[in-house]
């Protein structure tokens, strides 16, 4: 696994070994499939035991990331830090999480997510403990997270959330894993894809729903399921809108739909600077107006 500032050595196509883009009809099956055995072989290294003494030492807030994306006053978006995407390889050669964190929460992110799934993405928990020491911004982990193990590990690396994906769990584990987290102190940002799915969210207890315009199994992208959707969502929740967003139109637009949060990766990602991108784009949507 790479450490913070490594550049990572997958191939320039995106395509972690063994993999060919496309290959797969169901890429979230091939994912969660694999970090199930990736989280296999760390609990060896680590028993949940040992790993769990050692995230008593931090003590996440529950609340503080949920109500970092609710405030009224502004443009409340979660800035992403990511290396690597299945649907368009390498994003960034010179990848150093800690100084784009650090970019971001100068430019006034609202929380930072972090990517720690090693083997499509160029993540790793040692980035997301880099940051954690580097920043005081409320810290999501983005992740497969498919079993309590994950929990502890977010815990012990500094998250305050930890992203649930319905598409990705059953109903009861869905439900089961979101009390855990809760339990540990930490935020859920459930992730969903459609009406069905948000309703398992709501049944799950879900406090954060996140729609995530990009289809997993397909990697397709439609910035209007967000606005589909809207009308779903239950009051009281924190609505966030998840990838594909690009101009401050999408963000204007879907505030006035019920949307609080934005979750926006690959945008700033892509520009030679991604602190300088996130603050122009809430400057142009017009950050700290109602």
């Amino acid at each position: 696994m790479s450490g913070p500032g490594s550049t990572g050595t997958s191939e320039a196509a995106g395509s972690p070994p063994g993999h060919s883009q496309g290959a797969s009809a169901d890429l979230l099956g091939t994912i969660v499939g694999a970090t199930r055995k990736t989280v296999e072989e760390r609990e060896r290294r680590e028993p949940l035991a040992q790993l769990a003494s050692r995230a008593t030492a931090r003590h996440p807030v529950r609340g503080r990331f949920r109500d970092a994306l609710a405030r009224p006053d502004r443009y409340n978006v979660i800035a992403e830090c990511k290396r690597r995407s299945p649907s368009k390889g390498v994003l960034r050669g010179e990848y150093d999480p800690v100084a784009i964190a650090s970019g971001y929460a100068r430019a006034g992110a609202a929380a930072i997510s972090v990517l720690t799934e090693p083997s499509f993405f160029d993540g790793d928990l040692t980035h997301l403990e880099a940051v954690r020491a580097a920043v005081d911004v409320p810290l999501i982990r983005k992740d497969f997270v498919v079993c309590e193990y994950q929990l502890f590990e977010a815990v012990a690396a500094g998250a305050d959330a930890v992203l649930l994906i319905v598409s990705a769990l059953a109903a009861p584990e869905l439900a089961a894993l979101h009390r855990q987290a809760n339990g540990l102190g930490l935020d859920v940002l459930v992730e969903v894809h459609s009406e069905d799915e948000m309703q398992m969210a709501v049944d799950a207890g879900a406090e954060v729903i996140g729609v995530n315009n990009r289809n997993l199994r397909t990697l397709s992208v439609d910035v209007h399921l967000s606005e589909t959707i809207a009308a779903t969502m239950p009051k009281g929740i924190v609505a966030v809108s998840e990838s594909g967003l690009r101009t401050a139109d999408d963000l204007q637009r879907l505030r006035r739909m019920g949307y609080s949060a934005f979750l926006i990766g690959e945008r700033f990602m892509t520009q030679p600077d991604p602190g300088a991108g996130l603050a122009a784009s809430l400057t142009a949507a017009g950050a700290g107006t109602a």
